[in-house]
């Protein structure tokens, strides 16, 4: 963090000075226009007479001195500019290391399934984004061929979030009555808050509305038990409706960070309803790799330094623990009881008949004669009846 407060620090200075400079370019700017019409002024008014030449002659030449002194001025702070621009570079060099191959297996992307897995995860981002154009493009360059079934749903998506960034609550309402009841199995509140939204734009649009929003407020009736006090303070809001919301108690309903929450609330519950995290896989690796790549550089460098080499060999493995938040805890983690290791994709979990949980590599290490016998409780049982557990 103190490498990008440095940084932080020499943008600071960098667009201070373009503020200023900006200032005082259109402050020196105006005055010579000024002074450029002032004698276009007296030219047309009086026109060229003997007795008025020498004074002309005197405020023209006057102007154009003070114009290439401004000129200079500007091209000399100009360069000054760049040579605050320069520092931010020197500054970025200095503060952070430009190779980061050292923490990087060189083979990660060598082989066409891998690389066929990074450009689909680009591409779901770019369909998350919203970028449907460029997420065709990529899938015609790279060859990778997009199911309609996995497109479809992420369409649907930003065409309603599109919506409500433009104030459109009736696409997200239809799609919210059709998903009502997959919705309520997440104990959703996304419907009652799209129309508690909807009630609250007719509010806003003063007495005119207040029939139609008394009769929009029927569509509260399913949601009464869980948000009573909420409906409470929506039909509480129409007694100051002549008066106008934003002069009453109630003015904190016309608060416009509720689109931005809106927004959210709907990418978070329509994601959950397609099995699917609220942010993309590529922005959770990039994410991750940009709190982890500081540590990995610090650890690699004393390696380094103290000739540890085989501490660290690039297989899917780290030499210290990384913590990542729990933003980024996504699936269980199972140590084996007996072999004391965290279990993997080579060596999964193994569930026996009597339901203890033991690793592959134990369950191998404990089987003698083709017979298991739990080392929890006294069951005896063949090996074979394990089930591998995915988390």
């Amino acid at each position: 963090m103190e490498q990008c407060a440095c940084v932080e620090r020499e943008l600071e200075k960098v667009l201070h000075r373009f503020v200023m400079y900006g200032h005082q370019s259109e402050e020196r700017l105006d005055e010579l226009l000024r002074s450029v019409c002032e004698i276009r002024a007296q030219l047309v008014a009086f026109g060229v007479q003997d007795a008025d030449l020498s004074v002309l002659s005197q405020n023209m030449a006057q102007c154009c001195k003070n114009i290439k002194e401004t000129v200079q001025m500007l091209a000399s702070r100009h360069k000054d500019i760049h040579g605050s621009v320069s520092k931010v570079g020197k500054a970025i060099d200095r503060n952070f290391d430009a190779e980061i191959s050292a923490v990087v297996a060189e083979t990660v992307w060598d082989t066409p399934e891998r690389q066929k897995y990074l450009s689909e995860s680009i591409v779901e981002h770019l369909y998350r984004q919203g970028m449907l154009s460029v997420a065709e493009d990529l899938c015609q360059e790279s060859g990778v061929v997009i199911d309609m079934s996995m497109k479809q749903p992420f369409l649907e998506l930003n065409r309603i979030l599109e919506a409500l960034r433009m104030q459109d609550l009736r696409p997200a309402l239809e799609w919210a009555v059709s998903n009502r009841q997959r919705l309520l199995e997440l104990n959703s509140s996304l419907e009652f808050k799209l129309h508690r939204l909807y009630f609250i734009s007719l509010l806003s649009g003063g007495i005119g509305n207040q029939m139609e929003a008394l009769q929009y407020a029927r569509h509260f009736q399913p949601f009464a038990s869980q948000h009573q006090r909420d409906i409470q303070i929506l039909m509480g809001s129409l007694v100051y409706l002549r008066h106008g919301i934003e002069n009453s108690p109630y003015r904190s309903l016309l608060e416009t960070n509720q689109w931005a929450e809106i927004c959210n609330i709907f990418t978070r519950d329509a994601c959950a309803l397609l099995g699917l995290s609220v942010e993309s896989p590529l922005s959770v690796s990039f994410a991750s790799g940009c709190m982890a790549l500081p540590v990995l550089m610090n650890i690699k460098q004393v390696i380094e330094q103290r000739q540890c080499s085989g501490v660290w060999t690039h297989k899917d493995e780290l030499p210290i623990e990384i913590d990542l938040g729990k933003k980024c805890w996504y699936h269980s983690v199972f140590a084996c009881p007996i072999l004391r290791q965290q279990t993997s994709e080579s060596n999964p979990p193994m569930k026996l008949i009597c339901g203890h949980v033991i690793s592959r590599d134990a369950l191998n290490k404990l089987t003698n004669a083709g017979k298991l016998k739990c080392p929890y409780c006294p069951m005896e049982q063949n090996p074979s009846h394990a089930k591998q557990i995915y988390f």
